[in-house]
């Protein structure tokens, strides 16, 4: 049983634990979220996605240096891709975090997606409102992709920052319709390379055609995460987005969409879980998909009949 005091003092040993729990589905999992939801709510949460490549953990590890050397506590996961057979985080832990994971202020967890059917997103907001609930200031949520996962994630954060590079050209128009409605703030990182200004020009125009409920208009900020360039004037975009938000009604109007998509998530996840412990269920999903790699058999038919049989 995890020691909740423990937890909400911010105790690294329980929080790792509890984070454990929620990731691997145990038993005691949804009484422990519970407990910690009326907890949550004070911690900025700031999700960083952009394209593999994009020098997110760099950015990441620089963004979390400054909120710690401000005295502030700060938690960082990091979703990572899994091995489909192993189910382990091929990344692991971010080794180039390592030195400031050192510090006492700072928590990092990464992640793996282990295939699981929505259980990515839901152990990761999980994981988020954890360290909400364990007194950190600040919680950022790293992405490795733009895949649907990692935006649907990102789609939780209080502000969502969009990570690109010089030279994606093309890059740039295939990842629009994914991400330019969820980005609050952009990033052209590696801004010291040529083509800075291009990818910036481009970003200007994609971003006019864009239409947001809020009126807010994105600021895009350059930054070089390996020089430490950049990274006080980021800051100071997520804040103003955050401000921004606290003005009018965008706040809870993206609560209450993060809300309902985190209820859904949880029904699907429960609705599916009671299918498949039901008894017989297993024996005859080996069945079925057998005689679907056999092509005697389409995947709709064979979802039709196990829901029939419930």
């Amino acid at each position: 049983m995890i020691d909740t005091e423990k937890l909400f003092a911010g105790e690294p040993r329980s929080i790792a634990r509890a984070i454990s729990s929620v990731e691997s589905g145990a038993a005691g999992a949804a009484e422990l979220m519970k407990v910690v939801f009326p907890k949550t709510g004070r911690a900025m949460i700031v999700g960083i996605t952009g394209s593999p490549g994009a020098g997110k953990s760099s950015l990441v590890d620089k963004l979390a240096l400054l909120y710690k050397d401000r005295g502030e506590k700060v938690g960082i996961v990091c979703v990572d891709p899994s091995s489909p057979f192993s189910g382990g985080a091929i990344l692991g832990d971010r080794i180039r975090m390592a030195t400031i994971g050192l510090d006492k202020n700072v928590f990092i967890r990464s992640m793996a997606t282990r295939g699981n059917m929505g259980g990515l997103s839901r152990a990761t907001v999980d994981a988020v409102a954890i360290l909400d609930a364990a007194g950190f200031d600040k919680v950022i949520v790293e992405t490795v992709g733009v895949g649907q996962d990692e935006v649907e994630i990102v789609k939780t954060a209080d502000v969502s920052v969009v990570v690109l590079v010089p030279g994606m050209g093309d890059d740039i128009q295939a990842i629009k319709a994914g991400i330019m409605e969820i980005g609050d703030v952009f990033v052209i990182n590696k801004a010291d390379r040529e083509g800075a200004l291009r990818t910036q020009k481009e970003l200007e125009s994609l971003l006019s055609l864009a239409h947001r409920p809020d009126f807010w208009d994105p600021p895009i900020v350059k930054t070089v995460a390996t020089e430490s360039k950049g990274i006080e004037d980021l800051s100071k975009a997520i804040e103003s987005y955050n401000d921004f938000q606290k003005q009018g009604d965008a706040s809870l109007t993206r609560k209450h969409a993060i809300a309902r998509w985190r209820l859904l998530g949880l029904l699907q996840e429960r609705l599916l879980a009671e299918v498949l412990n039901k008894n017989g269920t297993n024996e005859r999903l080996n069945k079925l998909s057998l005689e679907i790699a056999k092509k005697i058999k389409d995947p709709y038919t064979a979802v039709a009949e196990i829901l029939k049989s419930e």
